[in-house]
């Protein structure tokens, strides 16, 4: 028996899965998408393939499978309104079904994070929906820098904004909120383990007034460093906060990861 369940891990982890991500507007170049690629490719040791949904491919290196950002059928998104580009909504395209060839489970991840650790592990827990909980909410909000799901088991949220786009809005500030508080209606949403992934701000930065004189540090047992806001990881390579009030030594570490 022992060896039996050996054996099943074994063919379950040579199952091939999917890592994507996308990249839309100004905001992030193609060096991002090819850093995010060569960070997985270190990380990862089962077969995946790594896709890019983008509405621009110039300068994405050529082991990366581009793809345009899913048409849903939805005007709205189909079309860019305005609303569609601010605050990660774009990012619901990758819930279409069918999404291309793309089956089974598919690991999101955002362009501007820093990956310290093996990804093996963000396979193995069960589950439909499993994400990062927001730090700074009390409700049921996730971060969704980095998440898993099937593809094409939450059509039923693309079609839910379709059917009522202002008011199944009413109620949210942006695409992390809306998916998942839809899927925890549901009862399907779980959360990673807390130190898995945590924010560069929240978790890595150095107490005041210890931030003037230490730079940050990688918390322990963390495999996923999130970049929300400002800075950006070349921000914090560089020591600059974007904020005033806020000091950021220059991160060498950030450089052994973040290439």
């Amino acid at each position: 028996m022992h060896r039996f369940a050996e054996e099943s891990y074994r063919q379950e982890t040579m199952q091939p899965v999917n890592v994507i991500c996308i990249k839309w507007g100004q905001k992030y170049g193609a060096d991002y998408v090819n850093t995010l690629y060569s960070m997985v490719s270190r990380n990862l040791s089962r077969p995946y393939r790594f896709v890019c949904f983008t509405d621009d491919p110039e300068g994405i290196r050529d082991e990366v499978e581009v793809k345009p950002i899913p048409e849903v059928g939805f005007a709205d998104f189909d079309e860019r309104k305005p609303w569609t580009f601010g605050h990660g909504w774009l990012k619901l395209t990758v819930f279409a079904e069918p999404l291309y060839d793309l089956q089974g489970p598919t690991l999101f991840l955002d362009l501007d994070i820093v990956i310290v650790g093996s990804l093996d592990e963000f396979f193995e827990p069960e589950g439909e929906f499993l994400v990062i909980k927001e730090w700074d909410k009390s409700d049921a909000t996730g971060n969704t820098s980095v998440f898993r799901f099937n593809i094409g088991a939450h059509v039923d949220a693309l079609e839910h904004l379709k059917e009522d786009p202002v008011g199944a809005r009413k109620n949210v500030r942006n695409e992390q909120e809306y998916i998942t508080q839809y899927v925890d209606r549901q009862g399907k949403l779980k959360y990673w383990p807390a130190e898995w992934c945590r924010s560069f701000k929240r978790h890595c930065l150095r107490p005041f007034p210890l931030s003037f004189f230490q730079q940050p540090r990688i918390p322990e047992g963390a495999k996923v460093i999130i970049f929300h806001g400002r800075p950006h990881p070349d921000d914090a390579i560089a020591g600059r906060s974007g904020k005033w009030y806020r000091k950021v030594l220059p991160t060498t570490w950030i450089k052994e990861y973040w290439r």
